[in-house]
């Protein structure tokens, strides 16, 4: 490992002789493997399989490259609180690249790169923070005399997976924004041929990179995904729908000012410019600073920083959402009166169309045919 240690993990050792070595007894091993299924939305029963997978492993190498960013990304995985970063680099992994984090520089690091992808080909994990410049054939962004773009290329081809970490590796973000002066593009637009997975985030959390890197190491890939890459034990609800503002936001009761008596009091901050009702983010459940409290929480709008285009299509921030739909508790009766009016007519619509598909079933029940579902193809039952 590049990070100091005085218990070096040697190559042939299983990363459960390793853990003893280094004084970690088996309860708070258990526990870390408890708090990874957690995150990632398992029961306690994968506790074991999970124990058992990862005591079984054999220096699995990391190699994690840094493009065209700010580090803010880096920055906020080696501050993640429990399971710690340092549980990830010095327990789980060996992180043998990492330019931020290592002590070598210069040939010495770009020694290091090189022995870790031969050593390591078609086995190791490559992380990557940063977007990928192509205007002007790559020249925005240059490391060790190569274009990000080819560095990336280069070492993706012998990696096993990719996890693009951060809203730069997810899709590009600010540099990718209007009017987007360096070509700046996502990791998954330049690496094709690998599994990708998106940790998306303007930065992202830093528990949800530590378990996507675990879930890989257990089960030997990478966890399901959204429709954009993303996993789905991380990003597969709204911010809306876990928001400790929502009762607030149900009863119509809103933020009309930063400060005002509202504000004070909790209200919701979606008059204010939050962008929770559209944004996909496990902000509420993990938050920030050792589990301390998210933007929202502290009483600033979110921006919808996990969401592509963010920078382009959440702006102005300070500005509402259009025509989200809610009818506060607060509204009068005549307001009220006429969204139920609206309301009941389209649920005697629905009401009618599902009666109507309910009898076409149960007549071709008793007559022994198949049942049709609603678009005409005969009922699968759910099987392939």
């Amino acid at each position: 490992m590049l990070t100091p240690t005085t218990h070096a993990w040697s190559e042939d050792e299983a990363l459960g002789g390793y853990l003893g070595r280094r004084g970690i007894n088996r309860r708070d091993f258990l526990e870390f493997c408890g708090q990874m299924a957690a995150v990632l939305g398992l029961s306690s029963l994968a506790v074991p399989r999970i124990a058992a997978a990862m005591e079984s492993l054999r220096r699995p190498s990391v190699i994690w490259l840094q493009l065209q960013e700010c580090t803010g990304c880096v920055e906020s995985a080696i501050r993640t609180a429990d399971p710690t970063i340092g549980n990830l680099l010095l327990d789980v992994v060996s992180l043998d690249f990492m330019d931020t984090l290592m002590a070598a520089s210069g040939t010495a690091a770009e020694g290091a790169l090189e022995t870790a992808r031969k050593e390591n080909a078609g086995k190791y994990l490559l992380v990557v923070t940063g977007s990928v410049p192509t205007g002007e054939n790559g020249i925005y962004t240059m490391i060790g005399g190569r274009t990000a773009r080819s560095l990336l290329e280069e070492t993706a081809k012998d990696a096993a997976a990719v996890i693009a970490v951060g809203a730069c590796a997810h899709w590009g973000s600010v540099q990718a924004s209007k009017p987007n002066p360096t070509g700046a593009v996502g990791v998954s637009d330049i690496v094709r041929d690998k599994p990708v997975l998106n940790i998306a985030g303007c930065p992202p959390i830093a528990e949800v990179i530590t378990a996507t890197v675990v879930h890989f190491l257990t089960f030997g890939r990478l966890p399901a995904v959204d429709a954009d890459g993303r996993p789905l034990f991380a990003y597969g609800n709204r911010i809306h729908d876990q928001c400790p503002r929502r009762a607030h936001y149900d009863a119509g009761q809103f933020v009309d000012t930063f400060d005002d008596a509202a504000a004070r009091q909790g209200w919701c901050l979606y008059e204010v410019g939050c962008k929770g009702p559209a944004t996909f983010s496990p902000c509420p459940i993990f938050m920030w600073n050792g589990h301390t409290d998210f933007p929202i929480g502290a009483g600033h709008p979110c921006i919808g920083c996990t969401e592509r285009n963010f920078w382009d299509t959440m702006s102005p921030f300070y500005h509402r959402l259009p025509n989200v739909a809610g009818v506060g508790v607060e509204h009068t009766a005549d307001i009220l009166g006429a969204a139920l009016a609206v309301g009941a007519a389209a649920g005697i619509a629905a009401h009618a169309a599902a009666t109507g598909i309910y009898q076409i079933r149960s007549r071709h029940t008793d007559s022994g045919s198949p049942s049709p579902n609603a678009t005409g193809r005969e009922d699968s039952h759910g099987e392939n």
